[in-house]
């Protein structure tokens, strides 16, 4: 996945409407940022000279008064959450009415329809009853107020879903430290100047995330679908494990299957029943999208995985372009971003891809959060003290049976100030199930967990990032097996990147460095945010897309608030500094 600002169309089902809205987008972007953020509103007014009179203002008048007083007014049968918004939106402008030019009424129809191309879902905005209103013939001041609400509410809902999702993150993860402000905007002034942007489309568009990732994602949706209106792909049936040469009925069926969702692309064979290498190659690339071990066979794990349907996936990809919307304002820039479910990291240096690696990440009983913060230094030669978890549930135990484990592992106790602790004056049995008042410090060495260098960013969860001794987990398809921190393939380049000083930290100097086995602190050049996050979901270097399994089972939680019924949360301004 490249976590970065979208700058080419995609090609294939969506490349007309990605580029029309790309060359609007285009056309428009300075002028809208210059009305969202100084203007104001100018071209809104002018839209607002053609209205239908003082007996509109006036009905629009009293529904604000009501909208104020008791929060219960139900336009034309619809709802307004909006309220403040709104309210104050109208009476600034003297009630002046928005809407009543047919063709931006269309517009804001169009953009309402297309935002299921977001993954999100028309009902939000009441698209049924926009519809309705939507017609030259709806006729009375106070049938023509009820339109100018309603469709000015489903504008907001829309452009807030854009910028920050329909889920608020922070009801699922109580920890959750990403932005979500407004920044600059102060928004009775920004949604004066969208209400009068031209093109009304291209201009809410701005508001969805501007992200390589959510424009591939969001191509993927698409296609997702479009296979959906074919009719999706057929099950395979369950049976005995399918490996190339074997000759089966279901073979025939699985290369069908294969086919519907592009991973097949050869000419039919001669022998249908026949597991050639044409369809091993085939599964190997649907192993490949789905996070399984590359075998080419068709066993259980692989099964499984081909027995999802096309709907579930889609709901898949409608759940990380969620995700991306929650986290669209932190990117830019430098930073480095891990994907738990992916077991991959990637580090972005002015935007563009520097570095990536396999990862290691926390098992599903000892998970990897999702959080964000800054890299501040190195750590060469890390001792290893012993984070209470492991502490608790794994060492403990062990030593009230087996003194002689700390010199094993080359392991020592120490008080929180670093005093040595006799161990044979420790009652161990005491401290079976907790309440050990001492720490526990593996020294810096080859049998060491977090290798020859740790990357620190302080956080709340005591995780951090580090190089391990235990190579060959990077093999694996499935990479869940650390404690919550994260391991990193390739631990020395990320280094010398972040060292950023060629002249005093080449991978030669900094080789050298550790050679000595001193543990030393180091201070780096670029100290870049660190977003550790969780998709399940991503497009490949390919531009197809890959289904990670969902490690943590965190998709559901997410489905199901996108599928609750429309409210605000509240948001901030931009953090000092940021």
């Amino acid at each position: 996945m490249e976590i970065r600002e979208a700058k080419r169309p995609v090609t294939g089902v969506i490349v007309n409407r990605v580029v029309r809205i790309g060359q609007q987008i285009g056309r428009v972007l300075q002028v809208v940022v210059l009305a969202l953020f100084v203007a104001g509103g100018t071209a809104s007014r002018a839209v607002a000279a053609g209205t239908d009179g003082e007996a509109v203002r006036q009905a629009l008048r009293d529904r604000v008064v009501a909208l104020r007083g008791t929060g219960e007014l139900r336009p034309a049968g619809g709802e307004i959450a909006a309220r403040s918004l709104i309210s104050e939106f109208y009476a600034n402008r003297g009630y002046a009415p928005v809407w009543s030019d047919a063709g931006r009424r269309r517009a804001l129809l169009r953009a309402v329809d297309d935002s299921a191309s977001h993954g999100l879902d028309p009902a939000d905005y009441q698209f049924d009853l926009l519809r309705r209103l939507a017609d030259d013939g709806v006729r009375g001041a106070g049938s023509l107020a009820d339109r100018e609400l309603l469709f000015t509410e489903a504008l907001v809902r829309l452009v807030y879903h854009l910028r920050f999702g329909k889920v608020d993150p922070r009801e699922l993860y109580k920890e959750w430290n990403f932005s979500r402000s407004l920044g600059a905007v102060e928004p009775v002034r920004a949604l004066e100047a969208l209400v009068g942007a031209e093109p009304l489309g291209p201009a809410i568009e701005l508001y969805a995330p501007r992200l390589e990732a959510y424009r591939q994602l969001r191509a993927a949706l698409v296609e997702h679908r479009a296979m959906e209106v074919l009719g999706g792909w057929s099950a395979v049936p369950p049976g005995p494990t399918l490996r190339p040469g074997d000759r089966d009925p279901r073979v025939a069926i699985l290369r069908q299957r294969l086919k519907a969702s592009g991973d097949h692309l050869q000419p039919p064979p001669t022998d249908r029943d026949l597991f050639d290498d044409a369809l091993r190659d085939s599964v190997l690339a649907f192993q490949a999208r789905h996070g399984l071990e590359p075998d080419g066979a068709v066993g259980r794990k692989t099964l499984a995985a081909l027995q999802v349907d096309v709907g579930r996936r889609i709901d898949q990809i409608r759940v990380n372009l969620e995700r991306l919307r929650w986290i669209a304002q932190d990117v830019a820039g430098d930073y480095l971003l891990v994907n738990i479910a992916g077991f991959n990291a990637r580090l972005y240096l002015d935007g563009k891809l520097a570095w990536q690696s396999r990862v290691v990440v926390g098992r599903p009983y000892r998970k990897t959060p999702a959080f964000r913060a800054e890299m501040q230094y190195l750590v060469l030669n890390p001792e290893w003290v012993l984070p209470p978890t492991i502490l608790k549930e794994d060492v403990l135990p062990k030593l009230a049976h087996d003194r002689a484990y700390l010199a094993e592992h080359d392991m020592r106790v120490v008080t929180s100030a670093g005093r040595a602790v006799d161990v044979g004056e420790v009652d161990w049995a005491r401290y079976r199930t907790g309440g050990f008042p001492y720490q526990i410090v593996q020294a810096a060495g080859p049998d060491n967990p977090l290798g020859r260098v740790k990357f620190m960013l302080p956080n709340p969860y005591s995780v951090y990032l580090h190089d391990t001794p235990s190579k060959n987990l990077f093999r694996r398809s499935d990479r869940a097996y650390s404690s919550g921190c994260i391991r990193l393939e390739r631990p020395m380049e990320l280094a010398v990147l972040l060292l950023d000083d060629p002249a005093q930290w080449s991978a030669e100097a900094l080789e050298a460095e550790i050679a000595k086995g001193e543990t030393r602190n180091v201070q780096i050049g670029r100290r870049v945010p660190v977003m550790i996050l969780y998709f399940t979901a991503e497009v490949g270097e390919d531009g197809r897309a890959y289904f990670h399994p969902d490690l943590y089972d965190q998709d559901a939680a997410v489905l199901a608030a996108l599928g609750r019924p429309f409210r605000f949360s509240a948001v901030g301004r931009a953090r000092p500094g940021r």
